[in-house]
């Protein structure tokens, strides 16, 4: 059972990342009064790539890539997606946050290993940018913990329970700005699209990928996505009652970031860190301590 709930669990994220994927490119060209290719699209291209030929680099580019994708899905495995929990233990919260770490690190892993220099800035900058901004949402994730007396997901979400006044949204303002403002950094939203930066190192971290290898890390991706959206709904949205609820607060959240993100332009690589480590860090802390000292209502 468990196998088969991993499996339907992974298709549901496979399949509305890659919807909203399209999403993005419909808003997009929408915004810039054009019509934009049918949200469909980007079902077709991830097919076709599958279908084409891969050149490979060497066994640690191919590893790289399959650590990339197992990581996630591991990830996504121990997430609640509305009342549906495949995997859940006290202190899923620390195995997620890693979890994602893995995913990218195997990434830098595979792009570094094609020697192509565009490859190694952009995963320079792409690690230098998760410098930036998981400390400050590591400190907004500390003062959820002590707040709630758990570190499991599941009991977090459970802990908002009661409608709209009860999310943390609501509760803790300053800590949704400050994990809304880092989740635009995970997804490489602009202004945080630094390590792809297509006008200027050619898509950084992707330049050496096409075919079926392309097509494995668009579907990391969808499920990328999909985790991290789905995290900050259930930690500051309340979850969801159910599975169609929850993908419906996904879907709002990832609206606004696609409408932020087209009319704002990229930061540099140095202006990330110090965008992040300014004002997410000081709201961070400013609402870690006002929780330790005043507490929640």
């Amino acid at each position: 059972m468990l196998i088969v709930e991993s499996i339907l669990i992974t298709l549901l994220a496979i399949a509305y990342g890659l919807f909203l994927m399209g999403f993005d490119r419909k808003i997009t060209a929408r915004v810039q009064k054009r019509y934009g290719p049918p949200i469909w699209q980007q079902y077709i291209d991830t097919i076709k790539l599958f279908a084409k030929s891969t050149i490979s680099h060497g066994f640690i580019f191919d590893m790289g890539v399959i650590m990339a994708l197992g990581g996630t899905i591991a990830t996504l495995l121990f997430m609640p997606v509305g009342d549906w929990k495949v995997l859940s233990m006290s202190g899923d919260l620390f195995v997620v946050i890693y979890l994602l770490a893995v995913a990218l690190l195997g990434m830098a892993m595979s792009a570094v290993n094609s020697a192509n220099p565009n490859a190694s800035i952009g995963i320079m900058r792409a690690l230098t940018q998760m410098l930036g901004y998981e400390i400050p949402w590591l400190v907004v994730l500390v003062g959820m913990m002590y707040t709630f007396k758990t570190s499991s997901i599941w009991n977090l979400v459970g802990g908002q329970a009661g409608g709209f006044s009860n999310w943390n949204m609501v509760r803790m303002p300053l800590g949704a700005i400050v994990a809304f403002t880092t989740l635009m950094g995970q997804l490489g939203k602009k202004p945080f699209d630094t390590f792809i930066a297509p006008a200027e190192i050619a898509s950084g971290p992707m330049v050496e990928y096409g075919g079926k290898y392309m097509g494995m890390l668009i579907v990391q991706h969808a499920v990328g996505m999909f985790v991290e959206i789905g995290l900050f709904v259930n930690l500051f949205l309340g979850g969801g009652a159910n599975i169609g609820i929850f993908l419906l607060k996904v879907l709002a959240v990832y609206f606004v970031q696609v409408l932020v993100g087209n009319v704002l332009s990229r930061f540099r690589v140095e202006q990330v860190v110090r965008f992040h480590w300014k004002w997410p860090m000081v709201l961070a802390f400013v609402q870690s301590i006002w929780i330790m000292v005043v507490g929640v209502r």
